[in-house]
């Protein structure tokens, strides 16, 4: 995957109503596919009485669509295409219908859950996901303060702090801003804090 990539920069709905029927969209950033998968079962779940939840998925190892009982390519499909003509990845959408008892047409249809699904996206906009290195840093109580403010500096949050004789907590880092964060540390504080490489991440 790119350095950099485009995704939800939050979980999102959105509701539009085509002659009677009503589409709820519902957007979220994944991190694999089967987080995709258990946010679509939760969406079958909380709409239990709908008749159709067509779907779409984008992560780095599948991309997959449903149509969920609509005909072929008239729903799934389009909010897959919405996905990938606006370049997103990591994402999981899904369109529920309820029908209002007017038949729409395969081009009602397809324009029906694209507007949907493009809809709920635009609620919950669209982040540039960057690829962040993730430390664990142990550090004493006295040092803490300073340790936070020279991460800060250089673009790093602590987080995940657990407080026992020292403070231990996670140091995430933007990679490109890494050695610089690194050489501060070092250089301030030498061997009195340990860190230790975690792994990568995005976000």
């Amino acid at each position: 995957m790119d350095k950099i990539y485009l995704s939800p920069a939050k979980q999102a709905s959105s509701e539009i109503t085509e002659k009677r029927s009503r589409f709820i969209g519902n957007i979220a950033h994944v991190e694999n596919e089967q987080e995709a998968i258990e946010f679509v079962k939760s969406i079958k779940k909380k709409y239990y009485d709908a008749k159709h939840s067509a779907y779409a998925y984008i992560t780095e190892g599948a991309k997959r669509y449903s149509d969920d009982g609509e005909p072929a390519k008239t729903a799934g499909l389009p909010i897959l295409e919405m996905l990938d003509a606006q370049k997103i990845t990591d994402c999981v959408c899904t369109v529920t219908r309820y029908f209002g008892g007017i038949l729409l047409g395969t081009g009602g249809l397809v324009r029906a859950y694209t507007s949907a699904a493009k809809l709920a996206l635009e609620e919950a906009g669209i982040k540039r996901m960057t690829l962040h290195n993730k430390y664990k840093i142990v550090i004493p109580y006295s040092l803490f303060d300073n340790v936070k403010y020279i991460a800060g500096e250089c673009g790093c949050e602590l987080e995940e702090c657990e407080y026992t004789d020292v403070i231990s907590a996670k140091a995430v880092c933007e990679t490109e801003k890494c050695d610089k964060m690194l050489s501060s540390l070092t250089s301030s504080f030498g061997i009195s804090i340990k860190i230790d490489f975690d792994k990568q991440i995005y976000r």
